[in-house]
C-alpha cells in the first residue's frame, strides 16, 4: 500500500462539489445494481444500496445528512419494486437508530461498526419481508440466507467507502 500523497501549498484542492456528492451518487449506484438481469432461484442479492449507506453513515458521519435517506429510499422503491415508501421508512429509521447509538458510545472501531450495520440490514430486510409478502408465503429461509450475505459483504462495501472517500481533507 502506497504512503498518502502530500498536497503542496501550491496544489489544487479537490472538487468540494463532488466531494459533497459522491456518497449520494454511490448510495445511488448501490441501488441501480437491483436491476441487473440476474436469474436466482432464491432472492439472495444483497441490497447495496442500504449497505452503501450504513457504510457512510459509520464511516464518515458527516457525509450523508440526516434527511438523505429519504431521498436515496425513494430512489431505491423506485429501482427495487418494493412497496413505495418501505425503504425511505427503514432506512431513516436505521438513521435514527445509528443517532441514539452515536449519543451513547464515545468511539466505535470496526467490529461495532458491523454489528451496527448487521443490525442495520437484519432490520430493513426483516421489515421488507414482513411488508412485501404474505406471511403464508415461505420466504423465510431465503431472507435469513440474504441477511447473512450482506452481512458478510459489509467490509467489503466499508472498505469501497474508504476507497471512495481517499480525497476527504476534514477543515
Amino acid at each position: 500500500m502506497r504512503p498518502p500523497r502530500k498536497r503542496g501549498p501550491f496544489d489544487e484542492a479537490p472538487d468540494s462539489t463532488w466531494m459533497r456528492v459522491r456518497p449520494a451518487v454511490s448510495v445511488m449506484a448501490g441501488s441501480l445494481i437491483a436491476i441487473l438481469p440476474m436469474v436466482a432461484h432464491f432472492p439472495i442479492l444483497p441490497p447495496f444500496g442500504l449497505l452503501m449507506l450504513l457504510g457512510w453513515r459509520l464511516m464518515r458521519p458527516d457525509a450523508i445528512p440526516i434527511w438523505a435517506p429519504l431521498g436515496l429510499g425513494l430512489w431505491d422503491d423506485l429501482l427495487s419494486g418494493q412497496p413505495f415508501g418501505s425503504a425511505m421508512t427503514m432506512w431513516m429509521l436505521c438513521f435514527f437508530m445509528i443517532d441514539l447509538i452515536d449519543q451513547r458510545l464515545v468511539f466505535r472501531d470496526f467490529w461495532q461498526n458491523w454489528l451496527i450495520a448487521a443490525g442495520g440490514v437484519a432490520f430493513c430486510l426483516s421489515l421488507a419481508r414482513l411488508t412485501a409478502s404474505p406471511l403464508a408465503a415461505h420466504v423465510d429461509t431465503a431472507v435469513v440466507l440474504q441477511i447473512a450475505i450482506s452481512v458478510m459483504l459489509f467490509p467489503v462495501v466499508s472498505l469501497l467507502c474508504a476507497w471512495l472517500d481517499r480525497d476527504y481533507e476534514p477543515a
